[in-house]
């Protein structure tokens, strides 16, 4: 497990701030679009207790479109630059190999890929040709056609098959067991109860042997159940959060930091509590 994975040994979960560099995200498009009001809120996130930072300068919501790769790169290298000159941990959201190796020159030590490296030919060689990790995510399509493939014989199995095949062809490439991370893919290309049963499955997706990130943040299944818009929804994060930590998932993607920061590190210190019990 790469060094800085480290305390995913000793059962803290780690948090990951989202910072989006973009004008139509989701949930907090057009906050962050220079690079003095986007370190401002990193540095807010990391003072909070993220461990690293999460940039992408293309959203990924469902119906979004795809950017130029110069537009991409004109968003994020000047805060990837920034946040690394402050000794910030940066992790690269994005699925263009050229915004990768453009990043990692720049100081990013993870790549965060919603296409597990699948979605442009020069992915794979991108990150097998660097020391950053990457985080490996199933998503069925595009984002833009990803909630029109949402229907499943056993979620969990397609889910765990596929990031099985991914593994394989990262390491086929070059790429090192410690440096991969694996996704679910919550909320992208999935119905309510897909992404509650990826939730329950965490056990069976550590079992693969890698870490386990997941991003529950503010996603719509949480509106779904409360009614609550998404720019009120982090008490529903939060129990996403938590029930996601108990079952064992190691970095916990999140856009409020300071909101969900304290549920985090309750549920891991209950979670060998409950770990032990289920033994």
């Amino acid at each position: 497990m790469a060094s800085r994975w480290k305390a995913l040994a000793e059962g803290h979960a780690w948090i990951m701030g989202v910072l989006n560099c973009t004008p139509d995200s989701f949930s907090d498009g057009g906050l962050f679009i220079d690079t003095a009001s986007q370190l401002t809120h990193a540095e807010a996130m990391v003072a909070a207790g993220a461990g690293i930072i999460d940039v992408g300068g293309e959203s990924t919501r469902p119906g979004s479109l795809p950017v130029e790769a110069q537009e991409e790169l004109r968003r994020v290298l000047p805060v990837i630059e920034a946040l690394v000159g402050e000794n910030i941990s940066v992790s690269i959201d994005t699925s263009k190999a050229c915004v990768m190796r453009a990043a990692i020159a720049a100081g990013a030590c993870m790549v965060n890929d919603v296409a597990a490296l699948g979605g442009d030919p020069d992915a794979m060689a991108a990150v097998a040709g660097s020391d950053a990790d990457v985080c490996l995510m199933h998503m069925r399509g595009t984002p833009l056609t990803m909630q029109h493939q949402v229907r499943y014989d056993d979620v969990v199995d397609e889910v765990i098959s596929f990031l099985e095949s991914r593994v394989a062809a990262c390491m086929a490439a070059g790429i090192e067991e410690s440096r991969i991370l694996l996704d679910p893919g919550i909320g992208f290309g999935k119905r309510l109860q897909d992404n509650l049963d990826l939730i329950a499955a965490v056990p069976r997706l550590k079992a693969l042997g890698f870490p386990v990130l997941m991003g529950v943040s503010r996603k719509s299944f949480l509106g779904e159940l409360s009614g609550a818009d998404v720019s009120d929804r982090e008490m529903e994060t939060a129990a996403a959060v938590t029930a996601c930590v108990l079952a064992g998932a190691d970095v916990l993607r999140v856009h409020d930091v300071k909101a969900q920061v304290r549920a985090i590190r309750v549920a891991s210190a209950l979670r060998p509590l409950f770990a032990a019990r289920l033994a």
